[in-house]
């Protein structure tokens, strides 16, 4: 999960974004007014997946006036725009997330994370795809194998909702935060006829 620190202003946003991509990027050119996937995709920290992308997007400028957010999108080029629409971001508090949340959409869940460190309290079970050959099966495993498990906590209320993130990844603070990812199915036994729930795969974070 990389951490990102949202542009504060318009201009900053636009040098960060219109950067020419990388260096093989020959027919992008930084500082031209449009914003391109290649350049976005610089930005990002990523070399596909423009899902990914969008919800860098949303994340770096989340802290911009409505006005300055508008300006930048209008810059962005039509497959980013047909990006965009096609991945839309749900904002949701932990509360909301568990009720309204929608599988394999975009989210950014707002609240304050505590992690789970014991496997004796939390048992959960992902479906990780296992390729042989031309055929492509499912394998369920404990999530906690794969990621670390924090609950992220509603300040208001008091409800909580999971978030995971790679093993790798630099442990979040206990203070409140955006975390930024993808929704996915989360079973509590490992049975593939066995009640589903979700959980937040976060990819970003920004410490508010």
């Amino acid at each position: 999960m990389k951490k990102i620190t949202p542009y504060k202003t318009e201009r900053n946003a636009l040098a960060a974004l219109d950067n020419g991509g990388r260096f093989y990027n020959l027919i992008t050119k930084a500082d031209d007014g449009k914003i391109s996937t290649a350049e976005l995709s610089k930005a990002a920290g990523v070399f596909s997946g423009k899902q990914q992308m969008v919800l860098f997007l949303e994340m770096s400028l989340s802290a911009l006036s409505p006005d300055s957010r508008k300006q930048i999108l209008s810059s962005v080029s039509e497959d980013i725009k047909e990006a965009i629409y096609k991945y839309p971001t749900q904002h949701l508090l932990p509360s909301e997330a568990k009720e309204n949340g929608v599988l394999s959409h975009n989210a950014i869940v707002t609240g304050v994370p505590k992690r789970i460190d014991s496997t004796d309290k939390f048992t959960g079970f992902i479906m990780i795809p296992m390729i042989t050959g031309k055929v492509t099966t499912f394998v369920m495993i404990p999530i906690i194998e794969q990621y670390d498990i924090y609950e992220l906590r509603d300040e208001a209320s008091s409800k909580e909702f999971l978030i995971a993130h790679s093993k790798s990844s630099n442990k979040l603070p206990e203070t409140r935060v955006k975390c930024a990812g993808i929704l996915k199915e989360l079973k509590s036994e490992d049975k593939e006829d066995s009640k589903a729930s979700i959980f937040l795969e976060t990819i970003y974070y920004s410490v508010i």
